[in-house]
């Protein structure tokens, strides 16, 4: 009920339109009753037409048409006609209106879900696959808006259908009525536990379904790896035992589905049969005649009709609240960065940044933290070569400048401000970023590079990429700023796709960058490039670089060395090298050769 309750929360805001479905689904029901209903008139005309004898029935239509003759049957067949075609277009406005309320409900509920996503911390992401997400958003979402959409409206439509022929069955013999209800509880707890098992089994089959998207994604995301190895049998094998758990899945709901009508419509027909027998002793009796009662077994059989469809209706909710169940679940889990009340609005660099005393570690990780009592000064204009080991805490301290994670303990501080104390869109429009990893989108260029500043003009934006050197490429690209980039950019070559993350940047123009800078797979010319781009855009600018380069780590103000989560070592590259410590083992493994071939070319 808790998940039906939370699917209606979404309905709520269309209840004039959900009412006025509900109506149109209860004159489909009183209209399916009132066509049943002719059938005692015309067995009057057909039996007992001569001697003009009126049966009673349902909506006094015994009193609309005419006692015999040819303007009896014109009468009856308007009516039918009538019936019918105001009935079909009851259909149609309950299945179109709840169309829309079930589209509009679910189009909510999509935007909710991802808004709250986005709304996660970094935490959140870490601890779930992409493809968990994706699920949510568009499997789970998917089969809710069938149930919205069509379950629903079928499930009312057939109860009211259903309540119209048990209360048609009421006035022609109530004493038959109550007892066909009799099986009603048989029937009920029956539905209940095919519907208990129909929705664990959607539950194993939906996350066999995220596993299956996972083991695809993953083989298919990196088949080169896979055809290079020649693992191709072995991704076969993982991908179809994980289908074939839900094959299993999926045939036990099929054979729970299959089973549930059939049962349930036997249990009805041995009761029919049983009342046959009471039905003879009602005519017996003068409670009823021939027509009243031939009309009684045609309602006391159509409602067997909506019995069995409200029994599959209800394995198809079961179904879609399963999936429902794993909406809430992304839903309820609360991993946002908290913004206090009343935080105030950044105002751009001025002095400094500074880290004191952070310690950082990952809610999901059991060893040492990541950060151990960071403390860092970083002068507004000034740039900052971060060096170290890989895993020692680099990343993970650029991480914490734009709150996709706060520290542990200890405070990053702003011109003396706690980030804690700031908003984060007054924080965030103050900070680019550039990953190593290059992050493109499948659109044009020119959306690419106006990420960062949706509004800007095509002058703008030109002008970002000519900072970047990446305008003559772009002309050289068949529709220009109009080129798709592919997913990831890959029609792009790494170079390309650098300059373009970096004119994203320039375009932003905020005061402080945050550069993981990795050239290291790039050819000579494409590093020139790249390395060009990157001296216009921390021009300027308070700049936080994760160093790969030699000539990067020579031009920053101030090298932090980063050992195993601590800051072992600070100062400029001449300091650092005379001092004879780490960044001197480091320099020798990393950066000695690259000065050798400085040296070389330059001779």
């Amino acid at each position: 009920m808790q998940d039906i309750r939370r699917l209606l929360k979404y309905l709520k805001p269309y209840w004039g339109i959900f009412s006025l479905a509900t109506v149109a689904m209860v004159l489909v029901g009183l209209l399916e009753s009132a066509t049943g209903a002719l059938i005692v008139p015309i067995f009057d005309q057909a039996f007992a037409g001569a001697s003009g004898q009126r049966t009673p029935t349902l909506f006094g239509l015994q009193n609309i048409i005419p006692a015999s003759g040819i303007g009896a049957w014109r009468t009856i067949s308007i009516l039918l006609i009538i019936f019918t075609a105001v009935k079909g277009i009851a259909e149609y406005l309950s299945s179109y209106l709840m169309a829309r309320v079930g589209q509009a409900s679910v189009l909510n509920l999509r935007q909710d879900l991802y808004s709250h996503v986005l709304g996660q911390s970094a935490d959140f992401f870490e601890r779930h696959r992409t493809n968990y997400i994706v699920s949510r958003l568009v499997t789970s979402a998917a089969a809710i808006e069938v149930a919205v959409t069509a379950t629903l409206r079928d499930m009312l439509r057939e109860s009211f259908t259903l309540i119209a022929f048990l209360a048609a069955s009421f006035y022609y013999n109530w004493r038959l009525t109550l007892g066909s209800l009799a099986i009603a509880p048989v029937i009920a707890v029956l539905t209940a536990r095919f519907g208990r098992s129909l929705r664990n089994l959607a539950r194993e089959s939906f996350e066999g379904n995220k596993r299956l998207t996972d083991t695809a994604q993953e083989a298919l995301a990196n088949q080169s790896i896979v055809k290079a190895y020649r693992a191709e049998e072995h991704g076969r094998k993982r991908f179809t035992s994980v289908a074939l758990e839900i094959v299993r899945a999926n045939l036990r709901s099929a054979k729970i589905a299959a089973l549930s009508p059939p049962t349930i419509e036997m249990i009805g027909v041995i009761a029919v049969v049983v009342l046959l027998f009471f039905g003879q002793r009602e005519i017996m009796a003068g409670h009823m005649n021939a027509a009243q009662f031939l009309t009684f077994l045609f309602f006391l059989f159509r409602s067997y009709d909506p019995m069995r469809k409200l029994s599959r209706l209800q394995n198809s909710m079961e179904q879609a609240l399963a999936a429902a169940r794993h909406v809430w679940d992304v839903m309820d889990e609360h991993a946002e960065i908290p913004e206090k009340a009343g935080a105030i609005e950044l105002k751009p660099l001025v002095s400094e940044i500074e880290l004191r005393d952070v310690s950082f570690g990952y809610a999901n990780e059991s060893a040492r933290p990541v950060l151990r009592e960071v403390s860092l000064r970083i002068p507004a204009g000034t740039m900052v070569a971060l060096v170290g080991e890989s895993g020692g805490g680099k990343s993970t301290l650029t991480k914490l400048l734009p709150r996709f994670h706060d520290p542990t303990t200890g405070a990053l501080l702003w011109d003396g401000t706690d980030l804690r104390d700031a908003r984060l869109s007054s924080l965030r429009k103050q900070i680019a970023l550039v990953t190593q990893e290059t992050v493109l989108f499948n659109d044009t260029v020119r959306n690419n590079i106006a990420y960062s500043k949706l509004n800007a003009t095509d002058d703008e934006i030109k002008e970002a990429a000519r900072v970047a050197f990446a305008h003559d490429f772009i002309m050289e690209l068949p529709q220009g700023y109009d080129t798709l980039v592919g997913e990831r950019g890959i029609f792009l070559s790494g170079g390309q796709r650098q300059r373009l993350a970096i004119a994203r940047a320039v375009l932003a123009d905020a005061p402080v960058l945050i550069l993981d800078e990795a050239t290291s797979a790039l050819d000579a010319e494409s590093e020139r490039l790249v390395q060009r781009a990157l001296a216009n855009l921390i021009r300027n600018r308070t700049t936080i670089v994760i160093a790969h380069r030699l000539s990067t780590v020579r031009r920053a103000d101030k090298i932090v060395v980063i050992e195993r989560g601590r800051i072992v070592e600070t100062g400029s590259h001449t300091e650092l090298l005379a001092h004879g410590g780490i960044y001197r083992h480091l320099y020798e493994l990393q950066f000695a050769d690259e000065e050798e071939e400085v040296v070389v070319s330059s001779e």
